[in-house]
């Protein structure tokens, strides 16, 4: 029996999507092991949104050389779909798989050959126009929370983003389909699931047609026993209705948490970063979450940097974000991407003032997050813990996303308390009625 390690650089969907290729190969007669076990066969699912992703997935290539170097690596995901050549002339790389063929890893594998050094892997790579199926897809057994994949593919094509070229055209399951798939996680004993896709609010296009929405897949999801927890992750704010708002503030199990990308607080610069919505559309979301749900996390997604950004534009977000009762950012620098049409755009922004925009950010981020961690003293809240253990501690997460960590007790793992929420010191802790600890926020 051959071992296999997997790697997984990127998003809440690559973890979906390698959770299943790992279950698809023990099927077939693999053993699955940890990426420092010696392993026979590596495979690394890769990102390609920024460049970082693509410096990370060079240096797993040697870490896996180093604790094999008679392993057989494979790439495969977003990053091995834009750029197989330039992955299969990596040393020690000895298969590139595409989009389409991914989810072909069982059946291909048998074919793999190491390849001998200095000579390019082999590549497996259709043009991304033939990855029109859709393959389910949810994670198990790596966390406590499990990734639920319900979409793929986008048919927005944002002027930076490679996500289009990366993934193909805009596709879902069905609604009965992820029910379904719902229901065998409930059976595992999972007490949380996370939906995610590139585009979930673009929900229900099967076989190129809309058959379903969204709304329709979390009114069906919220009768699912077993699970007490459906968070949604990023949707956009074009897609993210006053209907789905409303439904998830009475729902039975959806939890008062949206992350919605934002990118910037410039209708000018929404414009030409070719988004589908304007700042004003933006902030009528927010209020409308912050209406129904006073206690709602609000994460947000921006870029700092993207070309034709002037000074103005980036103070005229940083005013609009520090205004909006929001509760973190996730800061992402623009980086230029072949084949995008925003490299393109003039004038370019330089690098040093990318840093100091994308500092001020973080900065505001600390800020809005510490705000709204405060806001939640003297509320009850349920904490869902985590089997992440250190230092003897663990830690969990309450409905609306706020960190906690308590002293470790291998009986909460996995298991909902009710905590209420008494004061937060400058350290991060505050106090707890049960357990009767301390918990850190982070």
């Amino acid at each position: 029996m051959k071992k296999v390690a997997f790697y997984t650089l990127g998003c809440k969907l690559n973890f979906s999507e390698t959770s299943t290729l790992a279950r698809l190969m023990e099927e077939h007669g693999y053993e699955r092991v940890e990426f420092n076990q010696q392993p026979d066969i590596f495979i690394i699912n890769t990102c390609s949104v920024t460049d970082n992703a693509d410096k990370k997935c060079r240096k797993i290539v040697r870490e896996a050389q180093k604790i094999n170097p008679d392993g057989y690596v494979a790439i495969l995901g977003c990053y091995a779909q834009l750029k197989p050549k330039e992955i299969s002339e990596i040393p020690g790389v000895d298969a590139v798989l595409g989009a389409a063929e991914k989810f072909r890893l069982h059946e291909i594998m048998p074919t793999f050959v190491k390849v001998p050094s200095g000579q390019p892997a082999q590549v497996f790579n259709s043009p991304i126009e033939e990855a029109i199926d859709y393959h389910a897809a949810y994670s198990l057994n790596d966390r406590t929370r499990t990734f639920l994949k319900v979409q793929d593919g986008c048919d927005y094509p944002c002027a930076y983003c490679t996500i289009p070229l990366a993934r193909g055209k805009s596709r879902s399951d069905t609604v009965a389909n992820v029910v379904r798939a719902a229901h065998e996680i409930a059976g595992r004993a999972v007490k949380e699931i996370v939906l995610t896709g590139v585009n979930i609010g673009d929900f229900g296009i099967v076989n190129n047609e809309r058959q379903e929405t969204f709304l329709e897949l979390i009114r069906a999801l919220d009768e699912v026993d077993g699970i007490e927890r459906f968070r949604i992750s990023s949707i956009e704010p074009n897609l993210l209705t006053n209907e789905i708002i409303a439904f998830v503030a009475q729902s039975k199990r959806f939890v008062p948490h949206f992350h919605v990308p934002l990118q910037s607080g410039s209708n000018r610069v929404l414009g030409l970063m070719r988004r589908r919505y304007k700042r004003e559309l933006y902030a009528e979301r927010v209020q409308k979450i912050k209406e129904l749900m006073p206690h709602a996390c609000i994460g947000v997604d921006v870029i700092v940097g993207h070309p034709g950004e002037t000074d103005t534009e980036f103070k005229e977000t940083y005013r609009f974000l520090n205004e909006l009762p929001i509760s973190y950012l996730h800061v992402f620098t623009y980086s230029e991407r072949p084949n995008t049409l925003a490299v393109d755009i003039k004038p370019v922004v330089p690098g040093h003032v990318r840093a100091e925009r994308s500092k001020m950010l973080h900065i505001l981020s600390d800020k809005k997050r510490r705000a709204f961690y405060d806001s939640q003293v003297g509320r009850d809240a349920t904490v869902l813990f985590e089997e992440d253990i250190a230092d003897g501690l663990m830690q969990g997460f309450t409905e609306n996303y706020v960190r906690v960590v308590a002293k470790y007790d291998p009986l909460l793992i996995n298991e909902t308390r009710l905590v209420h929420l008494t004061a937060v010191n400058a350290e991060g802790l505050m106090d707890v009625s049960e357990p009767e600890e301390l918990v850190e926020i982070h």
